[in-house]
């Protein structure tokens, strides 16, 4: 990994982590305030809902424009919301909050993929950048709720008082200012320029090429079982009469697994081919949330977490490999956006969707309806592998 991609990822470890931070200060203060757990999942969706919506004029603009401009505004956008928050520590605020650290993430994100995607030359470097950038978002999933946690428990005159959560979400309003320091000296690609004379193309027209409608589908189901497992082990230890802390160290373990591997799949990139690692891990996948529910101990539950976290873990970098592959140079930003859109309108909505088919079928029936799709979904992945 050289310097400038280490740039890189320090500045989307900030940017995200400003989001990270902010989601679980601002329901903590919520409830804290009163409001119920019904207003606290609205503001949790809202995190996702901008990003549905800006990720495919995020791509575009991206495209446009490059890097730093699109960073740029996601840094002013982030600290902006945040900083809304530690002004006016209000329920109406932390939602705009989430609107505006949520959006403005996903489009930073969208535009340091896209340069990055550029600046590899073969398939090869496709999966070690994009293994490497891929353990930004779990770096900051730890770094930012850390950080605000221990703010609002030690800030304040007292653990939990509103001037600990102003000092969480001031940092969180810092945080994206560290993006731009880190990025604002990174050396801009050469623009990549459409054929002239051909008819306008729209967003959706990438979705005539059925490799890339492949691709999502996978990502789809891949992206829903990230999903059900930080959903469901929380039901599912609660039934088992499992501490929080427990619990939380069965979704720890899944993440620091799921970080390990990208740390270690750079070293092999030469030897991986993303369909192979794509349909193994779906494959595993499947296995996995088979036996999930039939775990008696919480330390088996653990050992389980651990392998979906290596399996899972290691679908990103092999997907963003084949998206740069198989989609227009100028139009990486578009596909990109398709992307992150199709991931976050499934982070809305599949937790309605588990908690009523939970409800109908139980936590194990969920478990393993959710990996017979997987299961079967990996046929798909393994057609990429032989279109391209």
């Amino acid at each position: 990994m050289n310097w400038a991609l280490a740039r890189l990822i320090a500045g989307q470890i900030c940017v995200h982590a400003c989001m990270a931070g902010m989601r679980m200060a601002a329901p903590l203060l919520a409830l804290r305030e009163g409001y119920s757990a019904a207003a606290v999942g609205v503001l949790l969706a809202l995190f996702a809902l901008t990003q549905v919506f800006l990720a495919l004029p995020a791509g575009r603009y991206a495209d446009r424009h490059g890097l730093k401009r699109p960073v740029g505004l996601a840094v002013a956008v982030a600290s902006a919301g945040a900083a809304l928050a530690l002004v006016w520590p209000v329920f109406p605020v932390l939602c705009l909050a989430a609107l505006m650290t949520g959006g403005a993430s996903g489009a930073a994100i969208i535009a340091l993929q896209r340069h990055v995607g550029r600046a590899a030359h073969d398939a090869t470097q496709f999966k070690r950048v994009f293994s490497w950038l891929a353990i930004g978002p779990a770096v900051s999933n730890f770094i930012g709720p850390f950080c605000a946690g221990l703010l609002i428990d030690h800030a304040g005159s007292t653990a939990g008082s509103l001037e600990g959560y102003r000092a969480a979400f001031a940092l969180m309003a810092l945080l994206p200012l560290a993006t731009w320091f880190w990025v604002r000296s990174t050396v801009e690609l050469p623009p990549v320029i459409a054929a002239a004379g051909g008819t306008p193309q729209r967003a959706w027209d990438l979705l005539n090429d059925v490799r890339f409608r492949r691709l999502l589908l996978v990502n789809w189901f891949l992206s829903s079982c990230w999903d059900v497992h930080t959903f469901v082990v929380p039901l599912l230890g609660h039934e088992r009469g499992l501490s929080a802390s427990v619990i939380g160290t069965i979704l720890g373990a899944f993440a620091i697994a799921a970080a390990l591997v990208r740390v270690l799949m750079p070293l092999v990139a030469e030897r991986l081919r993303e369909a192979a690692v794509i349909t193994t891990a779906m494959l595993v996948t499947a296995l996995l949330f088979g036996v999930y529910p039939l775990l008696p101990t919480a330390l088996a539950m653990g050992a389980c977490s651990v392998l979906l976290g290596l399996a899972l873990g290691s679908v990103q970098p092999m997907i963003m490999s084949m998206l740069h592959q198989i989609t227009p140079p100028a139009r990486h930003g578009e596909a990109l956006g398709l992307r992150l859109m199709t991931i976050n309108a499934s982070s809305v909505l599949m937790p309605v969707l588990f908690g009523s088919a939970g409800a109908l079928i139980g936590v194990a029936g969920l478990f393993w309806l959710v990996g017979a799709g997987v299961g079967f979904g990996a046929r798909q992945a393994w057609l990429m592998g032989r279109e391209t």
